[in-house]
């Protein structure tokens, strides 16, 4: 029971980042602009939770320095995706190439920034505070369920309920509603008076701080520090996550949480002695793996919104 246990605890440790870049992911698609960049959101929101947590450490803010690195990264991604709004709205660059941009952007200059902040060093410094789980009072003590659902960072706790704000947003509200009609038929929503662009500018600069928040979950949880590799391709999964999710938070999240549990296995089975025996790269490699399954298994299956990868004309019906 407590492998199972674990193994569930595992799973929501590794889907928090998957779950914070896939609903940045579908606020983007759902107004109509592809996102490919969340891989260069969530490294961009690792690197400025990593500088800016390490800079309130060493100021002695103690507790408080991984809030603000969280609350920085959002704040400061906010230049990537701006970047990336400007590219496909008003210039109406293709979107998957702005998105591919965006990804080899935040790499490349991250990378450089560090070096050039902590000379020469191609990382961050170690974090000494970053997040610890919280065990919820009374729920926390429930045997097996406390261990598993109940024994978390707080960047999981924000995560699930986050999920619930926004689809409370996007299906019960005036603004979700606008964002629904600009990403399914523009034209209409221009007709009763919504400002088509104006919204998409909105969604993508929104996308991408909350991508980044799974960038900066990874830093101030798991690793401690920011470097060229920190994000290896999970702003990847988190894409297929929207896919397989069918642009609902709820299905995102679902497809976050499954992607998560290959990670949490990966985890659980290398206790066990046969696990010695086989390669570490093949427990690595199944997260990957497993997304490019899901992928084939959901072409044609999902409904992306109408006008997703469709720059709007002011005026066009």
């Amino acid at each position: 029971m407590d492998i199972i246990s674990n193994l569930i605890n595992g799973t929501l440790v590794f889907s928090t980042a998957f779950i914070f870049a896939a609903l940045g992911g579908l606020i983007s698609e759902r107004s109509g602009v592809i996102n490919i960049g969340l891989e260069g959101f969530m490294v961009s929101g690792a690197f400025f939770s990593a500088v800016i947590a390490y800079y309130a450490e060493t100021a002695g803010l103690g507790k408080l320095s991984p809030w603000l690195g969280i609350i920085g990264a959002f704040v400061f991604t906010a230049i990537f995706s701006s970047i990336h709004a400007i590219a496909t709205i008003r210039f109406k660059a293709n979107q998957v190439v702005s998105g591919v941009v965006i990804n080899i952007l935040a790499a490349s200059s991250t990378f450089f920034l560090v070096k050039l902040i902590f000379e020469g060093s191609a990382e961050s410094p170690l974090l000494t505070t970053v997040f610890h789980k919280y065990k919820v009072p009374l729920l926390g003590d429930i045997p097996f369920l406390g261990n598993a659902f109940f024994n978390n960072y707080p960047t999981t706790y924000i995560a699930i309920a986050l999920v619930i704000v926004i689809y409370f947003v996007i299906y019960r509200t005036a603004i979700g509603l606008r964002l629904r009609a600009v990403g399914e038929h523009p034209g209409a929503a221009d007709t009763v008076g919504v400002k088509v662009n104006r919204m998409r500018y909105m969604a993508v600069i929104l996308s991408g701080s909350i991508a980044a928040l799974g960038g900066a979950t990874i830093v101030l949880t798991s690793n401690g520090n920011f470097a060229f590799n920190t994000i290896s391709g999970q702003g990847y999964i988190a894409l297929a996550a929207v896919i397989f999710g069918k642009w609902n938070p709820i299905g995102a999240m679902l497809a976050s949480l499954f992607f998560g549990l290959a990670q949490a296995i990966k985890d659980q089975l290398q206790i066990f002695e046969f696990a010695a025996r086989i390669p570490n790269e093949f427990f690595y490699m199944l997260p990957y793996v497993l997304t490019m399954l899901v992928l084939i298994g959901a072409v044609g299956k999902a409904r992306a919104p109408k006008a997703l990868g469709e720059p709007y004309e002011v005026g066009k019906r």
